[in-house]
Parts: structure tokens; sequence; C-alpha cells
């Protein structure tokens, strides 16, 4: 089993940067790669970003390559989204995820958090 617990969501400007925290805990949570994701309104869930357990390798959507930064602490057991040049084609609820191996499919991760809201405003 694996809890995540999402936070660093707000409201910013068009421009502006933000940095989502992933925490992590249970007891596969430390050998557990980790996704991050978000949905907008009416549309489907979207990769964005993973990390393997041990922080040596990352996947990115191509949407976010150079603007979005992955990154781990393992003694915290924690998965950060550095987000900048925010647009508001950014605003969606942000979700971490899961699994066992490094995926970008949402489908195959197993555990999910409640996710946090990022609004980039004009």
């Amino acid at each position: 089993q694996v809890q995540l617990v999402e936070s660093g969501g707000g409201l910013v400007q068009a421009g502006g940067s933000l940095s989502l925290s992933c925490a992590a805990s249970g007891r596969t949570s430390i050998t557990s790669a980790i996704g991050w994701f978000r949905q907008a309104p009416g549309k489907e869930r979207e990769f964005l970003a993973a990390i393997s357990w041990d922080g040596d390798r990352t996947l990115y959507a191509d949407s976010v390559k150079g603007r979005f930064t992955i990154s781990r602490d393992i003694p915290k057991n924690t998965v950060y989204l550095q987000m900048n040049r925010l647009t508001p084609e950014d605003t969606a609820v942000y979700y971490c995820a899961a699994d066992l191996s490094l995926e970008v499919a949402p489908e195959w991760y197993d555990y999910w958090g409640q996710g946090t809201q990022v609004t980039v405003s004009v």
C-alpha cells in the first residue's frame, strides 16, 4: 500500500511558477516510481512527468519538457514538480501517482493522491 498527499497548488499569474509536492508513505512507497498527471475539466487525465524510485530516471511529456522539472528527495520520500512559465492552459487538478515501474499511461498506476488545484490567471 502507498499513500500519497499532494500540496503546493494555488493561484498564480501567467508566466509565474509553482512547486508541487507529493509526500509518499507506506510499505512500498520508497521503491515506487512516482508520476505527475493533471486533469482539466472535460479533458482526459494527462501524463506530465515521472521519476524512478531512485531518482535516476525521468520521463517528461513533450508538452511540459523544458518548463517542468520532476525531482525526488529520497530521505523525505517526497517528489516535487517544479513548474515554470505557467500559462492558463496549465490550469487543472494535479495528481501524483505511484507504480512499481516507470510508466506514462495512467492506467498502470495503482495508487493516487487526492489532487491539488492549480489555477493560472491571465
